[in-house]
């Protein structure tokens, strides 16, 4: 773990939380925030560098004025772009956040070579996708986070249902992130026992529309932003793996390459990560209407690739 260096391109509330998450558990010798906001940046490492101090933990955050400060990192979260606001699908936010998406993995490709990249942005599975194209490394290395939020998401209305077993709540889901997650009820479970085992049919549906429409929900309580406290948890949790080398298994936002029939599009699965990201990509049976959603999920974010083709974004990239 000495000498880690973990970089956040983006530091809003999600980076800024997870900056802060990562800092208090000790995780990586240095975090380096890159932002626009040069000062706002500045104050919150200073800040932060301050509050490991009092927690004990030797990681200090620093900033990057500019991305070729942002060298030599072991991982790479990408954040940057424009937040989902009320009444806005992630479809809309698709080309404004692509091409900050490619700026940015770009200028990562010549700076730290070697990263490890965790897209955040939404429209997330599209984003993973971009940043696959631009820097042309394999699929291993980038990861999108959607999997673990959405599971969490999950695991919370399971208890909101059921009233019972905190943290002992383990909630599984594939699929694209949000609107077109898969539930998967079979590999759900309260301290082992199977949500099916539990829960009638119609009840999990509804614990599974509510999970669908989680981050809207908050985006209308709070009026101006989006989710940023659980985004940013289940990205630290996906960078702690990769530098313990965990081999745990999340699901995650990845390039299929032939797995449940499918390639050359991004979709949750569940993954082992460690140190060279993606160790194992994992299949698990699916019955028919869990495979039917599965194909909706995957035609969407086809659906956003294309339309990226279209535009002919990828066209000057070598």
């Amino acid at each position: 773990m000495k000498g880690t260096r973990v970089g956040i391109v983006g530091a809003g509330n999600v980076g800024a939380t997870v900056a802060y998450s990562l800092a208090m558990r000790g995780v990586c010798h240095e975090i380096i925030l890159r932002d626009n906001k040069i000062d706002r940046a500045k104050g919150m490492a200073l800040d932060m560098s301050q509050a490991a101090n009092a927690a004990r933990q030797h990681t200090v955050v620093s900033v990057a004025e500019d991305m070729s400060e942002l060298t030599d990192c072991d991982i790479v979260i990408i954040t940057a772009g424009s937040p989902r606001k009320p009444g806005m699908s992630r479809d809309d936010l698709l080309m404004i956040n692509a091409a900050i998406m490619k700026e940015v993995v770009l200028d990562i490709k010549k700076y730290s070579p070697n990263a490890i990249l965790i897209p955040v942005t939404n429209p997330l599975d599209a984003m993973v996708y971009v940043a696959l194209k631009a820097t042309g490394w394999d699929r291993n290395r980038v990861v999108g986070m959607a999997g673990i939020l959405d599971s969490a998401r999950m695991a919370h209305f399971i208890f909101e249902k059921v009233k019972y077993g905190a943290g002992q709540i383990r909630a599984s889901v594939m699929g694209g992130h949000g609107d077109d997650m898969v539930p998967l009820p079979r590999f759900s479970t309260i301290a082992g026992v199977p949500l099916t085992d539990l829960l009638s049919d119609e009840e999990i549906e509804e614990i599974v529309e509510k999970t669908r429409n989680g981050g809207a929900e908050i985006v209308s309580y709070l009026k101006t932003g989006s989710a940023y406290y659980a985004p940013a948890k289940s990205t630290a949790i996906m960078v702690e793996a990769i530098l313990n080398n965990t081999k745990q298994i999340f699901p995650c936002a990845v390039l299929l390459d032939g797995e449940y029939g499918y390639k050359d599009v991004v979709s949750g699965i569940p993954v082992a990560l460690g140190s060279n990201g993606v160790e194992k990509f994992i299949e698990v049976s699916l019955n028919e209407k869990q495979a039917k959603n599965f194909e909706k999920s995957c035609n969407s974010v086809k659906a956003l690739i294309d339309t990226l083709h279209k535009n002919n974004f990828f066209d000057d990239i070598g």
